[in-house]
């Protein structure tokens, strides 16, 4: 088993969406497998850089660009998804139950001007 980098999947991680991958077309073999491809995609999502400041290890850029757009055109992510729903595993949850008060002039309150003193009738 290897320690995959940062952003990257794991093996078991790999075992369980492999099979969603379609099918390579061409008569020549790949010389970028899914799961690299697969990992450069992440690696952008996660850190949000550009396409172009992917790194060497994951491939040319524009051959991870072209994986994600078929992946995309064919449904994969939305495959991807209905097959692991059934497992969450509620690592990237976060629950929070603060609130913020606002001042009432920034909810929509009327906006009277001040009454000064010296306009403020004696008692």
């Amino acid at each position: 088993m290897t320690i995959p980098k940062r952003y990257e999947i794991t093996d078991e991680q790999w075992t369980r969406i492999e099979d969603l991958f379609p099918p390579y077309r061409t008569g020549r073999p790949a010389k970028l497998s899914n799961r690299q491809a697969f990992n450069g995609v992440l690696w952008l999502l996660k850190s949000g850089a550009a396409w172009r400041d992917l790194p060497e290890r994951y491939g040319p850029w524009k051959t991870v660009y072209s994986r994600f757009r078929l992946w995309t055109d064919a449904e994969l992510f939305e495959k991807m998804f209905e097959s692991l729903i059934d497992d969450p595993d509620l690592e990237n949850v976060s629950l929070d139950s603060t609130s913020i008060r606002v001042h009432q002039k920034a909810t929509g309150a009327k906006k009277t001007p001040a009454v000064s003193s010296k306009t403020k009738p004696s008692a």
